[in-house]
């Protein structure tokens, strides 16, 4: 069994359910490889319960897996004989023989295949839940990874089950400190592992038996048998059915395409209709919407979160035919692009609160052609920090904080407020007496220490 790493909260989570007096129910989502299912292994360690595990299959061999994992551990002869052709069928004979008093966890793993297969699922549940079940000490986990199902037939408040959960938990990727636990590198090849394919354990999983992030990438994204040569298709298949429309909107984006009516020309359709698919992988977390630092929300860029789909389309779709046929060498300058663009968005959302945590990062900042990497702001001290981030090494800081100071110009900063200048870089051939210097190691080992 894998290492597992950090989730206490979630645990947490997942104890005080199980200590309830009456009956729980629990939905766990996340995406794909992020580590539900070894949570609730983990969760369910010297319990009275069990724990399913629905392959993407036919509605009758779903059923028939349900009905032996609990006949076996229920010890029932009669379930574990008697074949039942509905969802419904299963529960009416468990709302005969549960026992009402007994502490008991069933875990229904990847709910979302069995959704898929037969939506007459969630109601027969819902009866379920409301005629018996809710009146037992019997803790019902539903965990899923079709995001947009586990949304919309489980969470949302058109489902059969709103108002019934007591419980859900977003399982999301790990962070940077969690996810170096999982590999035998460098420090620094540690944040290139993270940056490529962020904090999915599968995905460390898989890169934790290379010791260097180099070799990673060789095997794994640019050599001809590599794990993630097709990933993020996978991905999109099993989120949607209009798969072709949702590639061309993340190629675009991948590609500098940022604006909704430049997505849109991208991939050949009305700017109206580009909506609803942006908001859609934004619930995916494929791609995020970021909007400028104190200025208008109408003026939002789209991006790529996730780590995997940016790499994908920056290192592996420009030169795909070169690797099915065995002919790419790694591409370096591909390569530091996408970790100087990865590295932005990571000192935003992780790196700067560990080495400045009374500031909170506000977002980046553009105005008319003009860019800043990140804005911070102390609300206590009322300081603004302005701040860029570089992946090289020997980086000119004066120059940068001069460029800083000229853009500060036209900042919309909150009255009354200071302003600090701040370069976060691998190393400094020329420092600034004006700015605060952080090297990138050293907030590699703030973070650590965490």
């Amino acid at each position: 069994m894998s290492r597992f790493v950090d989730r206490e909260e979630e645990l947490a989570l997942l104890e005080a359910a199980w200590h309830r007096p009456s009956a729980g129910l629990v939905v766990l989502y996340g995406r794909r490889r992020v580590g539900k299912s070894r949570l609730l292994q983990e969760f369910l360690r010297g319990k009275d319960g069990f724990h399913v595990l629905f392959e993407d299959t036919s509605q009758r061999l779903q059923l028939d897996d349900l009905r032996a994992r609990l006949a076996d551990h229920l010890e029932d002869d009669f379930l574990r004989r008697t074949p039942l052709g509905e969802w419904r069928d299963l529960f009416a004979y468990l709302a005969k023989t549960l026992p009402r008093r007994r502490r008991l966890c069933i875990a229904l793993d990847e709910f979302s295949y069995a959704v898929k297969n037969d939506r007459t699922l969630v109601p027969a549940l819902q009866h379920f839940w409301d005629s018996f079940l809710s009146r037992t000490r019997v803790l019902l986990v539903l965990s899923g990874s079709l995001l947009g199902l586990m949304t919309d037939e489980v969470l949302a408040s058109s489902s059969p089950l709103y108002g019934r959960r007591t419980r859900d938990i977003l399982l999301r990727p790990l962070r940077f400190a969690d996810a170096g636990a999982f590999l035998r590198m460098p420090r620094a090849d540690r944040l290139k592992v993270y940056l490529t394919v962020g904090g999915v354990p599968e995905y460390l999983l898989k890169a934790s038996g290379y010791r260097t992030a180099g070799a990673f990438l060789r095997a794994e994204f640019f050599g001809r048998h590599g794990y993630f040569l097709r990933e993020p298709h996978f991905v999109l298949s099993q989120e949607f059915r209009d798969v072709r429309t949702y590639f061309a909107i993340v190629q675009a984006i991948a590609t500098g395409a940022t604006h909704p009516a430049e997505i849109a020309n991208a991939v050949g359709i009305q700017g109206r209709e580009i909506y609803p698919y942006l908001e859609n992988l934004i619930r995916l977390e494929i791609v995020a919407r970021e909007t400028p630092a104190w200025g208008s929300r109408k003026r939002g860029t789209y991006l790529l979160r996730d780590a995997v789909f940016d790499s994908w389309f920056n290192l592996v779709y420009p030169r795909r035919e070169r690797i099915e046929a065995g002919d790419s060498p790694v591409d370096v300058q591909a390569v530091d692009r996408l970790l100087g663009k990865r590295f932005e968005w990571f000192v935003r959302t992780e790196g700067l609160r560990a080495v400045l945590p009374e500031f909170e990062v506000v977002g980046p900042w553009w105005h008319a052609g003009e860019e800043i990497d990140f804005v911070a702001w102390n609300a206590k001290t009322r300081d603004v920090l302005l701040g860029e981030c570089k992946w090289g090494n020997r980086v000119d800081a004066d120059a940068i904080v001069r460029g800083l100071q000229r853009k500060a110009e036209v900042v919309d900063r909150p009255t009354g407020s200071r302003t600090h200048y701040a370069v976060v870089a691998g190393s400094f051939r020329r420092g600034s007496p004006n700015a605060l210097l952080i090297r990138r190691e050293d907030m590699l080992k703030a973070l650590d220490r965490r």
